[in-house]
């Protein structure tokens, strides 16, 4: 065990974060048709894909995918410490492993606050060959959503307005039960339709 102890960061959060999102579950409007995923809700819109991001081993939902105007959004709700959030320190992280694969990262401001550019080498292509990605973070009530923007939404400022505003409109249900910060909120597959009789 180490001696250190564990530095507190401030939130980082746009100020109309309770209004504009991403909302806390006590926040969202109750009427509204989300597809409830567990951690998170998603509110369907026009040309919206979801795919879950099951772990192997465990079988357990580890990501939300959300593909939508050129771009993917990965996003995973963490849970948090009430009073600092996640952010900051989880940047560095992100740099730090982005650097170890030979990427490159440029942090810059973006809407929801301090984000990630990051320029990696494509796993299996070209030598020389990068993607960009994008990471924003936003720390919450009790939790933090990281989301990672890649396609279009990375690079094109249009469709990285149009992935921005579906970040912002996910919701993420934290609950009521203990855990430990940083922990992955559990996410769960939606419930199917009932089938149409014949």
């Amino acid at each position: 065990m180490s001696d250190i102890e564990p530095t507190e960061y401030e939130k980082s959060a746009p100020e109309d974060r309770d209004v504009e999102g991403p909302l806390d579950d006590s926040e969202a409007n109750p009427v509204r048709p989300y597809i409830d995923l567990g951690g998170v809700k998603v509110l369907p819109r026009e040309g919206l894909h979801l795919r879950l991001e099951i772990e192997e081993e465990s079988q357990r939902v580890v990501a939300v995918s959300l593909d939508y105007a050129g771009s993917t959004l990965q996003v995973q709700p963490f849970a948090s410490p009430r009073s600092s959030g996640l952010w900051h320190e989880i940047r560095g992280q992100i740099a730090e492993q982005v650097a170890a694969q030979g990427g490159r990262v440029t942090e810059r401001d973006g809407v929801f606050g301090p984000e990630l550019v990051a320029e990696v080498p494509v796993a299996g292509g070209v030598p020389g060959e990068t993607r960009i990605a994008r990471f924003i973070g936003v720390d919450g009530p009790r939790w933090f959503l990281r989301g990672v923007i890649s396609g279009d939404g990375a690079v094109k400022p249009e469709a990285g307005e149009a992935v921005e505003d579906l970040f912002r409109s996910i919701v993420v249900v934290r609950g009521s039960v203990p855990m430990p910060p940083r922990d992955l909120i559990p996410l769960k597959m939606p419930p199917t339709p009932a089938a149409p009789s014949a």
